[in-house]
């Protein structure tokens, strides 16, 4: 596959083709020509001596000092060394490789003023598998991602660090001369161009959307399981319930579940029991509510996404009647928001699965199955610190779903007085989704667990799936094991889309 890069942007899905299915990327004729196009504006205000920022002046702060002709490429070099400034853990491959094709599409828009090979350099460091070392700490989402965009810039210009295949740190120079690359050298307004924008936070936005989409779906599998495996009802799901009350994310979780836990055998045989409670708890019988109102959040992300992906962020803007104006259209604040709102829907999406896993384990409210899903409870633990460990992930969750957005520092000699840690919050944002995976994980083990104590009754074809599945990873119930390995196999399958293909190809499509 291979990702051709307009000026009219991108789709999402060729962020996560390039981020992390290595797609190739082009650059096409028509975002060539708008970038000359930008560029011959540029030279023009170059030719005539007008003071513009960014082009012949310093930055920020330094924003009324002029800078002379024959230092102006000086100038950009040096902005870029010195706003590589980051520090910490390198950020992860696929984040920079979808920073790198973000900042390509940005600038062929033709709204930035650099040359075409300058936007090449970047599509070459992708198609050479060339991962610029971008520390995680550095960016502020003012002025769009700062230093983790001048930490790629600097491997352009074949200075700084890559990433190496191993996660060593590895010379740019060293990596670029074993590709047959050579660094390039930036002129007027391109160090700039290369730096100031939303890249950063957008690509990890992006991703999140990406991987929030199936966990939403996982998440309505493993409450179905759940609710089976606790003699749950499906009555709350039925679609007349959910009309009354049309939100979109909603109805289309409850209309997961109610297919998921059709011809089960488990569920006929306690359909007209009277012992049962009139009303399951609200863990099982609001979970459309919960995973629904995320689903509804993730569609406005998807839309800040969406708009971004066609959005200029840079500054200053090449516009094409001549004109160069400065803006603020850097700002981070819709994708920081966009960020903190998902990260409080996953958060949320965990917690209720959590309470969950808590309900299957204890013997007074899990409607008969035995003490933490062991069935020689006392000399075995069963489950017991499984839900331990995901009690554990709901606090971190819930502090991590504190809002990063809410805050600011002002920097650049109070000329940048107002920020808006956009970065730090799609960076935690990436870790609550990261928890949420092994929360479904440990939901899903003890889903699967408690429908193997049920037999001899058959669970739901999408039960039955989850058995055949999990049972040659988490055995059957008996004595305790090693319980760490087991999880991390689990969490492989949450992410992974074996067990939702498989449930698919069964009771048909799920939103």
């Amino acid at each position: 596959m291979t990702v051709i890069v307009e000026p009219t942007g991108i789709a999402p899905g060729a962020v996560a083709a390039v981020a992390r299915a290595d797609a190739q990327v082009a650059i096409s004729e028509a975002a060539i020509a708008a970038m000359q196009a930008s560029r011959a504006i540029v030279d023009d205000i170059e030719r005539a001596g007008r003071p513009v920022y960014g082009v012949s002046t310093g930055f920020g702060a330094l924003a009324n000092t002029f800078i002379a002709p024959e230092r102006r490429s000086e100038l950009q070099h040096a902005l870029i060394r010195s706003h590589a400034a980051g520090i910490g853990a390198p950020m992860p491959r696929e984040v920079v490789r979808a920073m790198m094709l973000l900042r390509v599409r940005s600038l062929a828009l033709g709204h930035s003023g650099v040359r075409p090979l300058v936007a090449q350099a970047l599509v070459d460091l992708l198609n050479h598998d060339i991962t610029p070392w971008v520390p995680e700490h550095g960016s502020l989402g003012a002025s769009g991602d700062l230093a983790p965009l001048a930490h790629c810039a600097l491997v352009l210009m074949g200075e700084g660090w890559v990433l190496g295949k191993d996660g060593a740190r590895v010379s740019a120079e060293d990596a670029l001369h074993a590709a047959g690359l050579t660094g390039i050298s930036l002129s007027s307004k391109e160090g700039l161009a290369l730096i100031n924008g939303t890249d950063g936070m957008l690509a990890m936005l992006l991703l999140a959307c990406d991987d929030l989409g199936h966990l939403c779906t996982m998440a309505d599998v493993t409450a179905a399981l759940s609710i089976e495996a606790m003699l749950g009802t499906d009555r709350p799901f039925h679609p007349s319930i959910h009309e009354i009350r049309p939100h979109p994310g909603q109805g289309a979780s409850a209309a997961n579940m109610y297919k998921l836990l059709q011809q089960s055998s488990i569920m006929d045989s306690h359909r007209d029991d009277h012992e049962h409670a009139v009303q399951d708890a609200y863990s099982m019988r609001c979970a459309p509510q919960v995973a629904g109102a995320a689903r509804d959040t993730l569609e406005f992300a998807r839309t800040v996404a969406a708009r971004e992906l066609v959005s200029l962020a840079d500054n200053p803007v090449v516009l094409p009647d001549g004109r160069v104006e400065s803006t603020g259209n850097f700002h981070g604040a819709p994708l920081g928001f966009a960020a903190d709102f998902l990260a409080i829907a996953a958060a949320e999406i965990g917690s209720i699965s959590e309470r969950r896993v808590d309900r299957l384990l204890d013997m007074t409210r899990s409607r008969d199955l035995p003490p933490f899903l062991s069935p020689d409870a006392g000399v075995n633990s069963g489950l017991m610190i499984a839900q331990y460990t995901a009690a554990g992930i709901v606090a971190e969750n819930r502090r991590l779903a504190s809002p990063a957005s809410v805050d600011t520092i002002p920097t650049s000699g109070m000329q940048e007085d107002h920020v808006s840690m956009g970065w730090a919050a799609a960076k935690k944002l990436r870790v609550v989704l990261d928890n949420l995976t092994s929360l479904l994980a440990v939901e899903l083990l003890a889903a699967v667990r408690g429908l193997q104590l049920r037999a001899p009754l058959t669970p739901s074809p999408a039960g039955r799936i989850a058995i055949e599945q999990l049972t040659p990873v988490i055995g059957t119930p008996g004595p305790d094991v090693f319980m760490a390995p087991i999880l991390e196999q689990v969490r492989t399958v949450v992410s992974g889309p074996d067990l939702l293909d498989a449930i698919k190809t069964q009771v048909g499509p799920l939103a």
